[in-house]
């Protein structure tokens, strides 16, 4: 690797924190929730209007990052999340907070379709799948302290959306940090290009089962971020400012397990990693919705679970890169549609959780963490 290229690796890393901000959608729903006075089911139309986008999106940016180059399309999304940050400064209503939240959404799935290929441009092969690991590190750090910033916001300014101006000057940071970065353009694949291709993809049964997999991580993922602070305020006594630290924990968690597996899956395989997360993962939930236990133990769950899914993601990724190397654009774009899990699931744990309260809700959960563990058993 040039002099050049290892320079350029720390803005398309940093690029990674500015993927974290979809997750402030978990923290927002609940203080949302709170300010309009919504049901469960209302709620979780925040996170919908996120990760909806992922499955509109997704392979026509594929596509386009085809014509523009990754980068370009990088320095795009960053341009459309600048822009969805500042929306809720301008007014603050419910529906302009859904349409603040649908463009974080078109802007976070460029930027994952883009920035997962783009790391190739710096990266050698061997090194993709601990690099894309160190690039969720990354992204865990801006979801794990984006509770945290609420959170103080709330509690020393009384208003919780100053998150907003707080994370649009890191974007803006970010884009010019990128835009100055010396990466040379990939070379054009005009003959893989297309929608036919991408979706061509799915024809072979290990990449539907990658898709898949990608489906249910995210829709995990995003399940326990909404649910979380209710699930604890529904078990104990606590307000929603301490609940929602539950949040900054599972993600702490997750921010820990990526920079341990970083440097681990350098050496094990990813395939061991993915089938001890999803066992740990359905041991935390089972012990969450089972044992009545003390408080601690729901944190220590909590901790558990999000190093269950800390790795999940860049295995996945990285192993259907290395399958279809000549695809990585439609592979991304394919697999980033994946990501519209988040707005599958929180929709169905909200009407779960309104008819038979967090618990329910956290069933859901329990039974999508079974299915990754049977994807992971025939992973090869």
């Amino acid at each position: 690797m040039s002099k050049k290229s290892n320079l350029a690796v720390l803005p398309v890393l940093f690029s990674f924190f500015i993927m974290g901000f979809a997750d402030v959608v978990g923290i927002s729903s609940s203080y949302v929730k709170q300010d309009f006075g919504l049901s469960d089911s209302m709620a979780n139309l925040l996170p919908m209007m996120v990760f909806l986008w992922f499955a509109v999106f997704s392979v026509p940016t594929g596509v386009l990052m085809n014509k523009l180059g990754r980068k370009n399309t990088v320095l795009l999304s960053i341009v459309v999340t600048l822009l969805a940050l500042l929306v809720p400064l301008a007014t603050y209503s419910y529906t302009m907070v859904l349409i603040a939240f649908a463009l974080l959404g078109i802007g976070n799935t460029i930027l994952q379709v883009a920035l997962n290929p783009l790391l190739t441009n710096v990266v050698s092969g061997e090194k993709l799948t601990s690099s894309l690991t160190l690039g969720q590190f990354v992204k865990a750090i801006a979801s794990f302290i984006g509770p945290i910033v609420a959170g103080v916001a709330s509690g020393m300014f009384g208003n919780w959306k100053l998150i907003f101006p707080f994370f649009a000057s890191v974007t803006l940071l970010s884009g010019l940090w990128l835009l100055l970065a010396p990466i040379q353009k990939e070379q054009s694949t005009s003959e893989t290009a297309g929608f036919a291709a991408s979706f061509k993809l799915l024809k072979d049964k290990v990449m539907l089962s990658f898709f898949f997999a990608i489906v249910v991580l995210v829709g995990i993922d995003v399940g326990l971020n909404v649910t979380f602070p209710k699930f604890l305020m529904e078990r104990t006594v606590m307000p929603l400012e301490k609940a929602g630290l539950a949040t900054s924990l599972y993600f702490a968690a997750r921010t820990i397990g990526t920079f341990i597996g970083a440097i681990l899956l350098m050496k094990y395989s990813g395939r061991l990693f993915y089938i001890g997360s999803a066992i740990l993962g359905i041991v935390a939930l089972v012990v969450m919705v089972v044992v009545p236990g003390p408080v601690s133990l729901m944190y220590i769950m909590i901790f558990c679970s999000g190093l269950a899914v800390a790795n999940v993601f860049s295995i996945v990724f990285s192993a259907a890169l290395r399958r279809k190397p000549e695809y990585a654009n439609e592979v991304s774009g394919l697999l980033i549609m994946g990501v519209a899990g988040g707005a599958i699931v929180p929709p169905i744990m909200g009407f779960v959780s309104d008819n038979a309260g967090q618990t329910g809700a956290m069933l859901v959960v329990l039974l999508l963490f079974v299915y990754l563990l049977i994807n992971a058993l025939k992973m090869k």
